[in-house]
């Protein structure tokens, strides 16, 4: 089961840079957004649980660096980074701009969920629960990212769709934008909840075993 998890995370990885968005990255706003959310939201994930609790688990070896509140404020800070204007005129008509914007998502992906899944022992139901935390605040951000990109009445990034990548899309910029600000609120918002959600289930899970094991509900 893990071995599978973690071959679907590599093959959402290469989809997301070696299939047809890559080429597209520098056109459409959705398309670059759509290859976030393959990374963050798909690759990350379906990786970190393929490693968490295996010998390969780089959590059980540094605990501390695998932190879930400050992994999330990391990726929070990266996220919103990425997408400022300057920052994402780098990475959308760039090659560098764009290998450095891809693997800080993944690098900062990949510490949040394995911060959050990571580990196994005494300190793994307290690990759950911060990484529940931070994985819900994840979700939280990743919502208001995606609406403000979504909901706007004027386009953030016109000038940048523009700037020497002219694409061929039925949408302006604006609608483009709108677009990739609802897959953003959609895939980024539901998969980090849907995280958190797992965790708060596991923590459930482990309050009743304890219960049984202890004769009663404890108070």
């Amino acid at each position: 089961m893990k071995l599978a998890l973690f071959s679907a995370g590599v093959l959402a990885l290469a989809l997301a840079w070696l299939g047809p968005l890559a080429s597209l990255a520098p056109g459409p706003f959705s398309a670059h957004m759509m290859m976030h959310m393959g990374v963050v939201a798909l690759a990350a994930p379906l990786l970190a649980l393929g490693l968490g609790a295996t010998r390969y688990d780089p959590v059980a070896r540094f605990p501390r660096v695998f932190a879930p509140i400050p992994a999330s404020i990391v990726e929070l800070i990266a996220v919103w980074g990425w997408h400022a204007p300057a920052l994402h005129h780098f990475a959308r008509h760039t090659a560098l701009g764009l290998a450095l914007e891809q693997a800080t998502f993944l690098l900062s992906g990949l510490w949040v969920w394995l911060a959050a899944f990571g580990g196994a022992g005494p300190a793994r139901a307290e690990r759950a629960a911060q990484g529940g935390v931070a994985l819900l605040l994840t979700s939280m951000h990743m919502t208001l990212l995606g609406a403000l990109l979504a909901l706007p009445p004027r386009a953030l990034y016109a000038a940048h769709a523009h700037a020497g990548h002219a694409h061929d899309s039925a949408l302006g910029p604006l609608e483009d934008q709108h677009l990739g600000g609802a897959i953003m609120l959609t895939a980024g918002g539901i998969a980090y909840l849907a995280g958190g959600l797992a965790l708060a289930i596991e923590i459930l899970r482990r309050r009743v075993r304890a219960a049984a094991s202890n004769g009663g509900w404890s108070r």
